[in-house]
């Protein structure tokens, strides 16, 4: 059968549409600084989270490691140098893993530190800078150079009497204040925080397990909140879904309560405060400790604080189990999730118009 000029034209315009069909759609346009981990497919389009000025792209696969590393399991902290570089927590050989700003791999260190280097917090000191952290199973406080070098370590306190030896205290988060004071929380112990001098020596003990508000549930994290006249200690109180405010002689200020479910640790930029909440999101609380929005919900309630889920489920655009959240000097925001496979993942100020 011969076909008439017009059905020519049809057929070949079919057959070009069915041929561009069969094209699978790729999503936007790398952009830069963005890395696509191997096996994780790109995304077909943005993910934006939060709202207002506290808004934020979802950056998909930043952070890619050489092919011969893991992550292994993501249970610690970030903080975030000078420079922009990025210093997260594992449980493996690499207890510090280091990337530039884009995503880069850096290097790795800590091998002494494997399985419990939890809480991290950077802090300049004469023109230096230092990370000061701890250790859950060698039931440690201890500060260290960017390189990894330890300059101290600082047991369990033994004046007050809360302890009968080492194994009962298990440190998860600690802070500096602008003083030097060193403040201690044994979240994963007896749920004190411990304040020492800058020399070391010990000052005071508060908190404490119970349900008074001046109590404590797993003080998992604390941050030095530098935002009014004078510092407060924020205290996570994971257990009794709440954040505590403290004074520097271990006063109780008030408590923050609401829409919280296990706050973990935080982060500061200006007036604004991240809480990353294990329970699958990160809150955002304004200068007035008001929720302002919450970041990467996670839409299933069993993915929430699942270290379990594995990779193929984890979801762009929602978090698994925020266990830190720290911001860089251009307003990304990094999150560590507490997975066993390992994830951070970065988000992208936008910027208003």
């Amino acid at each position: 059968m011969v076909l008439a000029p017009f059905e020519v034209v049809c057929s070949s315009l079919c057959s070009l549409f069915l041929a561009f069909a069969s094209v699978p759609f790729a999503g936007p346009p790398i952009q830069d600084g963005e890395h696509y981990a191997q096996g994780q497919p790109k995304p077909m389009h943005k993910h934006v989270l939060g709202a207002g000025e506290q808004s934020y792209e979802w950056v998909h696969g930043w952070g890619v490691l050489p092919e011969d590393m893991q992550f292994g399991n993501t249970h610690g902290c970030i903080v975030i140098d000078g420079g922009d570089n990025v210093y997260m927590n594992t449980d493996t050989d690499n207890a510090v893993i280091v990337f530039d700003k884009e995503g880069k791999f850096v290097r790795g260190f800590g091998k002494e530190w494997r399985g419990g280097l939890h809480g991290m917090v950077l802090r300049k000191e004469g023109g230096k800078e230092f990370i000061y952290f701890v250790h859950t199973q060698r039931n440690v406080a201890a500060k260290m150079t960017l390189d990894g070098e330890v300059l101290w370590m600082l047991g369990y306190p033994e004046k007050p009497g809360i302890y009968k030896n080492a194994g009962e205290y298990h440190p998860t988060s600690i802070a500096v204040a602008p003083n030097g004071d060193i403040f201690v929380a044994d979240g994963y112990g007896k749920s004190w925080v411990h304040q020492y001098n800058e020399k070391r020596e010990y000052i005071r003990s508060f908190g404490g397990p119970g349900d008074r508000e001046d109590q404590m549930a797993s003080p998992h994290g604390i941050w030095m909140d530098t935002r009014g006249a004078k510092p407060v200690l924020l205290v996570a109180d994971r257990e009794h879904h709440r954040i505590q405010r403290f004074d520097l002689d271990g006063k109780l200020i008030d408590v923050v309560k609401g829409d919280l479910r296990r706050p973990s640790n935080f982060g500061q930029r200006g007036d604004f405060i991240a809480v990353a909440d294990l329970e699958g999101r990160v809150t955002i609380l304004d200068k007035d400790n008001k929720i302002v929005t919450h970041l990467g919900d996670n839409s299933d309630p069993k993915k929430r604080a699942n270290n379990g889920v594995p990779r193929e489920q984890w979801i762009d655009g929602e978090f698994v189990a925020p266990h830190c959240a720290r911001w860089d000097s251009a307003g990304n925001l990094y999150v560590l999730d507490w997975v066993s496979q390992g994830r951070i993942t970065k988000l992208k100020p936008i910027k208003a118009p």
